[in-house]
This record gives structure tokens, C-alpha cells and sequence, in this order.
């Protein structure tokens, strides 16, 4: 086998050794000479490839591939001990072989090295980090675990589950939907529940702590479906900065809610009766199910089924999430449809999972199989079918720290082969993604690898057994099936078929750069650009670009299938991912990568032709509305470019008038006077907010006007989204901060100043929930708790203790004294 057919460019090098070289974990046989892995920076975890080049007391001097020289501690240095592609490639080959019988063995070694040589073939980066070693980590990428139970105990142990996985190496799916909506009754507590969105809120910052296997943070995907009453919220959730921060989000769309938006028709919230005697033990999130049994279902509000559609658009045009996920549609083209229920996807979307299900992920390099003008049909069908069996014994050979993933991984046998290389490919062919002519090459293509897939997976099923919960008729009547060529529904109802899925298009972000090609089904982002990650800066430019300049010196154009994913209209976008659709029975990781100019409209477009065209998901990713991204251009071409024209986003200026409208509310420091002034054609556009409580001087007061002048300040800022927008955003920040005591019961329950002011402005922007958001106590319970309300401060005019913080500092016998510390002034 020779080394060059394995060959990486320089970045490619640096994240084998990284990610996925096997490494002395002791260190103890590092010595001076080594090739090891440095954090050059340590403020940031920059890291870089070098040499030893001294050892003294813990200390380790390096001289990094770049020139510079570094002395680091020991815990700062990796040792690789593979330090060559052909190494990782004989141990994973050999690893993954292990799972066949004797006499095969050898046989299957060789054919798994064929298989991998020459990146025609890369599993998942954790199939390469773990395959052939006695580390404990799972070779599977993500998981989806169960919505979690109705209860804080449910949560926390959704949590543990969560934590586990992640610490292991794995991404995380989880579906909210099974969680009460914010403000909820909890009878257990005689409390409010805090919503989905907050608990969600809490996974997200979990993940942020998780360092995944020693190399990377956790992953993590939260899915609302979107008759969920916290749907507004869940979607504005990505725009508030701090709040879900370390997850992808998406809304579960149903069939229904599309041809409600297509109608313009009103959409029921709703969410089952938590008072139902079996809701604790039998809810778990599958609302189809619910309703099928004649359970009690509660309408917490009607609104408009293009207003959340238009709070999708534009929160994914201002900030790139959330997703969309067509759960129905997913449901009725899954082949596990006659046993399980498809709820949620694994972190980047390219695999909807049942619960406990996980992610089995290789992918074949369509970049090595370019033969001319054609591709290399007969190769490509044989790099599909080895991919296949080996990904099956993946299976078998993978720790299992959860028995439940165990019990349903191996009662399914789920498979997750996808590609990489596709735009390279295509620009070899000299075919234009996006066109026409793509559109029928990618029908070939795709149907090809499909097809040799199930016709692999079948085979083995003759050899080995098929998946344990295959039945043949209601198999072959899966919405995905129905559309598979007739030779191949025949071979499976005579042999069975081995995995219950077989194909998926994962991003391969990581691997697909890595080898050198493009990722995913993805085109090219640029033709050179700066990437940046965590192994710092690189300036990158695309391989078969360069060959192709070389060639062409003076040339001062590109042939037109040289098409970048900033070229492309959204059309061509969302048109080549569903005609890889078709061929595809999981999913499908698609960004179309747009630029910035691109308006809401256009990305409306989007999202409705994804439905239109049978795609199952998607997402938008708009240059530049994200605060951090990881590809950018050149800045010195940045410069080259002629400057697309932005309209400058203007602060709001305050009219000659504003109409106002004052709230009062009953507070835990007082009663409060909450002023909302508008301007808009309709005066109902928030402009200003004025909130007057306890005494002028006071710390009360003072605390009172600054609040108002930030949000004020807010409203009026220059900024893409509109006052009502913005008006949500305050309001999503104050709602529920909680205070030491609260005001009023039910739905007049007020828990501090700030709840108070997202309540007006709630009211005033017509956002605030029906009654059945808040449910409230039967009249004689509010009775008896307002009889233990004992004491009030507000006719004392109490101010905010600077020791204890809590507003019970009064002014009394000519002293202020605080009456919940004890602390006084005197």
C-alpha cells in the first residue's frame, strides 16, 4: 500500500494527528524527536503539529512545523503513535474485520483496506479514533435519547443520559415537546412550570461544559414541534444571545400546519390535559399517538399559521436557525414506520432517530471516482457494497455504555452510508451543480449507490440474518420502499434485508477536510479562504481549482461548472438536495449558503420549496448573520470583489408624537406604572418605555428608570429586526425572573419588576396568552392562598436591602433597617 495514494495536504495532516491518530494517553514513551500535537496558544487552544526537541522536569520544548519554538508542560503535548494515514487505516481495517467469522476474516481485512485506501471510503471520526484500540469510546456520532419525562426528575436524568453520551464522544438529539409550556400549572408543587425552552436552555449550557473524548465540545440538537404553545419562543430563542447557545435548533412541521400556512388558516397551540389521571405515566411526547387514543388535549391559543411560518423565516434569515424538520413526511417515508415513531434527528439533521436510536456513519469519496468523462461505475459499486458490510459489523464491534441503545441498535441494525466529494466530482465531469443536466446525473448517481446499498444489505441478510424486527410486507410498504426499483423489493421479500436503513448525507465537515474534498453533498464554499477552528487559521484553496489555474494561467474566467454555494439561486439548491432526496432513506445534512443581500422573501422561498420538492429538512445559513463563523474569504479578496451595496439600518428617531398606554401592576416591591409609547402607522410599534415604582431617590425607583431607559434604548437602536421583534426579545429576556416573593395567583401572578414589565409589554404588542396559558387556581384554593400572603411592603414604600438584596428596607423610628436580614443603617 503506498503512502501516497493516502496523501494530506497540510491541515488535512494536522487534524489526523489530532482527532484521530491513536495516542499514548500515559505520554511515557515520549521522547526527544517525537512528532507530537502542542497548544501553541493557550488562551485560545490553538494547537499545532512539531517536534520534540527537548525534555527537562515536566517540560517539553517543541519546534512547531511553522518554524516557531515553544516550551510547554507535559499535559500540553500529545503523542501520536500513529504518525502515517496507512497505520489508522490497517488498524481500523483489521478492528472492524474482527466481527467476522473466522474463515472470513482475513478475506474481509484486506477488502476493508481496499475499502479505506486511498480515502475511497471514510467512516465517522469516531469510528476512526476508536476501531482496532481498547478505548472505551463509541464509534457512533450522535444518538437521539428520549423526550424527557413531564417532571424535574425526568429532566435531570434526560440530563445524566445526555452528559454520558457527550462525555463519550457522541452527539445528542432531544425533542421538547414532551415538556409543559411555560407558565403551566405543576400541582405537585402548587408552582408554575418554568417551559420547554428553559429546561432546553440548561441542556444547551451542559453541552457547552463537555469536552468530548479529550478533542472537541458536545453537540446537541433541540427540536419544538410546532404545535407546542412555547413555539414562539423556542423559535426567537437562537436571537437572544446567551440563552440556547451550544445547540442546533429545529421545529418539527407537520402536514397539517403546512397547508394551514398555505390556506391562511388559524393554528390551534395546544398541549395534552395535565390533570388527565394517566397523563404522568403515559405522556412521552408522541402527540399523534395522544390524540389516537381519545386522550384530553387543551387549546392554549389560536393564532395565525403564517405567524409562526413567518417567525421561522425571519429568525433563520437573522441568525440561521432554527431548521425545519417535516416530522410527518419523515414518518411516512421511514422504513421503521410500522414500529417506531420518528420524533427527532440526531445534531446535524441528516438522520431522524426512534428513541435510543443512533447514528452509523462512513461515507464514500465520489471525488476518487472520476474516470474521464464518466464516473467509475464499476469501482463505486464495489466501494458501496464493502461500505456497507462494514459499517454492519460497526454494530457488533462498537462499546454500548447505554443497554438501551444496545437493545434498539441491535434490534434495527441502522446504517448511515452518505458521500462526500460531490461538488469535486461534478466539477471533474464538468457538470454545473445545480442545473438541469445535474439534476438527471444526481438521479443516476444517487439511485446507483441506493440501490447497490440495499442489494449489499440484502445479500448479507441471506448470509447473516436480517435485522431482527424485519417484516417483510410492512417493510416493503414504507413511502421509501414503494419507490425502490422492483428487482430490489423482490430480492428483499425472498432474502430479507440486513439493516433497516442503509443511506443518509452527513456533513463531514471534519473528514470531508480532512482528505482534501468537498463535504458533505455540499458545493464548494469558496475557492480559497480562511478557515478558522482549533487548529487555529489556515488559508485554504480548493484542490481541483488550483489544478485547474495551473492549466489556465491566462484564462480570466471560469468555466461555468466551476459554481460556488454563493452562486447558486435557492432554487439550485433546495432542487439538488431533493433529487439526492429521492435516493436517500434517512436524511439529508443540506445549508444553503447564501449571501448576505439575500432577503427574507428568498429565504422564504427557500423553506416552502424544500416542503414543495419532498425534501424532509433544511436550513439557511446567511453569510455574516452569525457573530462567529467558521469559513470566511480572504480578506485581501474580500477587497477584490466589488462591494454589494447594503442598506444602512437606521436608528428609529422619536416622532413629534407617540400615543402611550400606561399598565399597572402589583409587584413584589411595589405597585408599579409601566408606560409603553408607540409610533407606526398603527401606534402599535413600541417605542419607549417609562416604569415609575416605590418613592423618587429611592434605590427602587432609580433601579426602576434604568430599566426602562435600556429598553428604551433597545427599541430605538438601529437594528434588521422590527419594534414588535425586538419588543419579543425584551420580552423573552424578563419573563419569569423570579424575585424572593411574589404578587398576585394564577394568571395575576407577578414575580418581580421585570415579569411585570414583559407582562405589559405582552399586553401591548397582543402577544399575552389566552387564560388557558395560565391556568389558575379553583376560586377557593386562591382564597386560602391570599389569606397566607401575610405581609405586604408596598404601603411602607420598602427599598432593595444592599446587603441581602431583598426589597423589605424601610425607613422606620428615623432608621432604615432591612426586615428580612436584619441589617440597618443605624
Amino acid at each position: 500500500m503506498s503512502l501516497q495514494k493516502n496523501a494530506l495536504n497540510d491541515l488535512g495532516r494536522k487534524i489526523f494527528l489530532d482527532r484521530y491518530a491513536l495516542k499514548d494517553g500515559s505520554k511515557k514513551s515520549l521522547k526527544v524527536g517525537d512528532i507530537v500535537v502542542v497548544v501553541s496558544n493557550p488562551q485560545t487552544g490553538q494547537r499545532e503539529i512539531g517536534s520534540v526537541t527537548a525534555m527537562e522536569n515536566g517540560t517539553v520544548i517543541v519546534k512547531l512545523d511553522t518554524g516557531e519554538e515553544v516550551e510547554r508542560s507535559l499535559e500540553h503535548v500529545d503523542k501520536p503513535l500513529e504518525t502515517t494515514p496507512a497505520q489508522m487505516i490497517k488498524r481500523v481495517a483489521s478492528g472492524i474485520a474482527m466481527e467476522e467469522t473466522k474463515e472470513k476474516r482475513e478475506e474481509w481485512t484486506e477488502r476493508f483496506r481496499w475499502l479505506l485506501e486511498d480515502w475511497r471510503f471514510v467512516p465517522g471520526g469516531r469510528i476512526l479514533t476508536g476501531a482496532g484500540t481498547d478505548q472505551n469510546l463509541t464509534y457512533y456520532n450522535c444518538y437521539v435519547i428520549p423526550s424527557p419525562e413531564d417532571s424535574r426528575g425526568g429532566i435531570i436524568k434526560t440530563l445524566g443520559h445526555m452528559t454520558e453520551i457527550m462525555s463519550r464522544g457522541g452527539g445528542v438529539g432531544i425533542n421538547l415537546t414532551s415538556l409543559r409550556p411555560h407558565h403551566a400549572y405543576v400541582k405537585g408543587v402548587n408552582g408554575r412550570s418554568s417551559g420547554s425552552v428553559s429546561w432546553g436552555a440548561l441542556y444547551s449550557f451542559v453541552t457547552g461544559l463537555i469536552e468530548q473524548g479529550g478533542s472537541r465540545r458536545g453537540a446537541l440538537m433541540l427540536i419544538l414541534n410546532v404545535w407546542h404553545p412555547d413555539i414562539l419562543e423556542f423559535i426567537s430563542s437562537k436571537r437572544q444571545m446567551g440563552q440556547i447557545t451550544n445547540a442546533n435548533i429545529s421545529v418539527g412541521i407537520t402536514d397539517d400546519f403546512m397547508k394551514a400556512v398555505k390556506e391562511d388558516l388559524d393554528w390551534e397551540l395546544v398541549f395534552p390535559d395535565t390533570n388527565y389521571p394517566g397523563y404522568d405515566k403515559e405522556w412521552d411526547g408522541d402527540f399523534v399517538a395522544w390524540k389516537a387514543a381519545g386522550k384530553p388535549v387543551n387549546v392554549y391559543r389560536k393564532v395565525k399559521a403564517r405567524e409562526i411560518w413567518n417567525s421561522i423565516i425571519e429568525s433563520a434569515w437573522a441568525s440561521a436557525e432554527p431548521g425545519i424538520f417535516f416530522v410527518d413526511r419523515y414518518n411516512a417515508m421511514s422504513n421503521s414506520g410500522y414500529y417506531a415513531r420518528i420524533q427527532c434527528t440526531n445534531p446535524c439533521g441528516e438522520q431522524g432517530l426512534p428513541s435510543w436510536g443512533v447514528c452509523n456513519l462512513g461515507a464514500v469519496n465520489l471525488s476518487r471516482f472520476a474516470n474521464g468523462n464518466d464516473v467509475d461505475w464499476d469501482n463505486l459499486g464495489r466501494t458501496v457494497r464493502y461500505a456497507v458490510r462494514f459499517l454492519d459489523d460497526v454494530i457488533d464491534n462498537t462499546p454500548y455504555f447505554f443497554e438501551a441503545n444496545k437493545e434498539q441498535q441491535l434490534s434495527e441494525r441502522r446504517v448511515g452510508l452518505g458521500t462526500m466529494g460531490l461538488a469535486e466530482l461534478m466539477i471533474k465531469l464538468k457538470i454545473r451543480y445545480g442545473s438541469k443536466e445535474s439534476e438527471a446525473f444526481l438521479d443516476k448517481l444517487y439511485r446507483f449507490i441506493a440501490v447497490e446499498a440495499y442489494r449489499s444489505s440484502s445479500d448479507t441478510a441471506k448470509e447473516k440474518g436480517s435485522f431482527p424486527k424485519f417484516e417483510a410486507e410492512p417493510f416493503l410498504e414504507s413511502g421509501f420502499m414503494k419507490g425502490m426499483p422492483e428487482e430490489i423489493r423482490r430480492k428483499i421479500a425472498e432474502n430479507g434485508i440486513r439493516n433497516v436503513t442503509l443511506l443518509t448525507q452527513a456533513p463531514t465537515g471534519t473528514t470531508g477536510t480532512m482528505v482534501g474534498t468537498s463535504t458533505g453533498i455540499e458545493p464548494y464554499y469558496f475557492w480559497e479562504w480562511e478557515r478558522r477552528g482549533r487548529m487555529g487559521s489556515n488559508i485554504e484553496r480548493v484542490g481541483v481549482y488550483d489544478e485547474w489555474r495551473k492549466a489556465n494561467p491566462e484564462a480570466e474566467q471560469l468555466p461555468d461548472y466551476f459554481v460556488s454555494a454563493m452562486d447558486l439561486s435557492p432554487e439550485e439548491h433546495v432542487k439538488v438536495q431533493a433529487s439526492i432526496q429521492r435516493w436517500v432513506d434517512s436524511s439529508i445534512s443540506k445549508t444553503c449558503n447564501v449571501p448576505n443581500q439575500y432577503s427574507v422573501e428568498q429565504t422564504k422561498q427557500l423553506y416552502e420549496l424544500m416542503y414543495d420538492l419532498g425534501c424532509k429538512g433544511g436550513t439557511i445559513y446567511r453569510d455574516g448573520s452569525r457573530d462567529e463563523q467558521v469559513l470566511n474569504l480572504k480578506k485581501e479578496e474580500e477587497k477584490k470583489e466589488n462591494p454589494v451595496e447594503v442598506k444602512q439600518i437606521k436608528p428609529r428617531v422619536r416622532p413629534t408624537m407617540l400615543h402611550g398606554v400606561t399598565y399597572r401592576k402589583h409587584t413584589p416591591i411595589g405597585t408599579a406604572y409601566i408606560t409603553v409609547n408607540a409610533d407606526g402607522a398603527s401606534m402599535e410599534e413600541p417605542f419607549e418605555v417609562f416604569i415609575n415604582v416605590a418613592k423618587v431617590g429611592s434605590d427602587v425607583a432609580a433601579d426602576a428608570e434604568g430599566l426602562g431607559r435600556l429598553i428604551s434604548l433597545i427599541l430605538r437602536m438601529p437594528s434588521p429586526l422590527g419594534p414588535v421583534e425586538r419588543a419579543k426579545a425584551v420580552i423573552a429576556q424578563l419573563r419569569s425572573i423570579g424575585s424572593g416573593r411574589q404578587r398576585g395567583f394564577g394568571k395575576n401572578r407577578v414575580m418581580s419588576l421585570p415579569d411585570a414589565v414583559a407582562q405589559a409589554l405582552e399586553e401591548h404588542i397582543g402577544t399575552v396568552f389566552g387564560e388557558s396559558s395560565y391556568p389558575v387556581l379553583p376560586d377557593e384554593e386562591e382564597e386560602e392562598a391570599a389569606k397566607q400572603f401575610a405581609f405586604s411592603f408596598d404601603a411602607l414604600h420598602a427599598d432593595i436591602c444592599p446587603v441581602c438584596g431583598n426589597a423589605t428596607f424601610m425607613f422606620i423610628e428615623g432608621c432604615k433597617k432591612c426586615h428580612s436580614c436584619g441589617h440597618s443603617e443605624c
